[in-house]
């Protein structure tokens, strides 16, 4: 099998999993916008002043024969960003959307399939919003689509964010695009998935999300890996005697649940218990001090977010709708146990009582008095922070990569 893979930005699923390819001879090509390599020409323009973002486009330089770029668009949109033309980037209407760079790639790959199999391609692997001409040019030449679906299905997803809307009408603006979607671009992921032949999920939680019909294709589960750090350290047993801190890290946003832990906040006691909240913003910062009083933490660098984490005693995360939230992964790596929803899709994660708790959703009552155990346990966090980490620690990308690698090549 020689495997032909595209994403217009490289998320730390598709850096494994493209790696993945590569190790296990399966690689035939890997696509994408813009893609750093030692001393390439988006290496050296990384170093111009502004432009630093680019470095995060770094790839493994194994990858580099095999890589190509389209970049044109996604720099756009990365600038118009910078200027703030809102316009220019807004949500499928705009020039330089995220919509149209996903489809300017889609069209693109789909052009070089025929010639592609002459020379030996037999299978796409393509991400939702990104694969639906790949998979029509595929199906035609008789390729194998293989289907990414990283969030929710979108019946799911749409239905619980206008159920949100209702429930939470000050938070409806913060819901984000995926509300908003067109019926366009709704058809367009039912004809993606329609066209696959194997999908790719994350967690139980997406895969439960699936229409009946599409529980008849092959269906590919494997956790993502918990993201390495160069910092590794022990975790350390904190102080008893200051209030507990509580970590929110995710976009401000009621998708996230942020409301649900505000109201359990007012919930508990606030001489003991302060919550630290680093993300980006989906308001005015005032719009979210009016309501609760907590620490506002601003967006930093991965290696940052890991040394505040680190300051805190659990990680709470509420979350209404996701695929598989990282950034769990990544606070029990520091060392905190967690209070999350199983639509984080990281279900798998919680030892009840010793790694953490699982919370409904939609419920501060329950999210209170979890943080009410962890106040009146003080002196159980730290061994639960221990297993948090430990736990973990279990989950690598190499592993994620492998168990896709094998299912398809068996």
């Amino acid at each position: 099998m020689k495997i032909l893979i595209s994403h217009p930005s490289g998320n730390s699923n598709v850096r494994a999993i493209a790696k993945g390819f590569l190790t296990q001879g399966l690689l035939y090509q890997f696509h994408t916008s813009i893609a750093v390599f030692p001393n390439n020409f988006w290496h050296k323009i990384a170093k111009l002043k502004g432009l630093g973002d680019i470095k995060r486009r770094s790839f493994d330089s194994g990858l580099q024969s095999y890589t190509e770029v389209y970049p044109i668009k996604e720099l756009g949109r990365m600038l118009a960003s910078k200027l703030s033309l809102s316009s220019l980037t807004k949500s499928e209407t705009g020039f330089f959307c995220v919509d149209r760079i996903y489809q300017n790639l889609d069209r693109k790959i789909a052009g070089k399939l025929k010639s592609a199999k002459k020379n030996g391609l037999t299978a796409v692997y393509a991400y939702e919003d990104g694969a639906l001409e790949t998979f029509i040019a595929a199906k035609e030449l008789g390729l194998e689509c293989i289907y990414d679906l990283p969030i929710a299905y979108h019946t799911l997803l749409q239905e619980l964010l206008h159920e949100e809307a209702l429930r939470k009408p000050k938070w409806a603006f913060t819901l984000g695009g995926g509300i908003n979607d067109s019926p366009q671009k709704l058809e367009r992921k039912r004809k993606e998935l329609e066209l696959a032949d194997t999908i790719v999920v994350a967690s139980d939680f997406v895969r439960q999300s699936l229409p009946d019909w599409a529980n008849k294709k092959k269906i590919i589960q494997s956790p993502f890996g918990t993201p390495f750090s160069a910092n590794q350290f022990d975790v350390e047993e904190k102080k008893s005697n200051k209030r507990l801190r509580i970590l929110f890290v995710g976009s401000m946003t009621q998708r996230k649940g942020l409301s649900d832990l505000f109201d359990a906040i007012k919930l508990v006691d606030s001489s003991k218990v302060e919550l630290v909240v680093l993300g980006s913003l989906a308001a005015p910062l005032s719009f979210y001090i009016d309501q609760v009083n907590f620490t506002y933490e601003p967006t930093r660098s991965h290696d940052q977010v890991l040394e505040l984490m680190r300051t805190c005693d659990v990680f709470c995360l509420p979350s209404i709708v996701e695929g598989r939230a990282l950034v769990i992964q990544e606070a029990m790596s520091q060392g905190l146990p967690i209070i999350i929803t199983a639509n984080t899709g990281a279900e798998d994660l919680v030892v009840i009582g010793e790694t953490g708790f699982l919370v409904p959703i939609r419920n501060p009552q329950a999210i209170a008095e979890k943080i009410n155990w962890f106040v009146d346990h003080r002196n159980e966090i730290f061994q639960m922070g221990k297993k948090a980490k430990q736990l973990a620690d279990t989950y690598s990308w190499d592993n994620y990569a492998d168990k896709i690698c094998n299912v398809l090549s068996s």
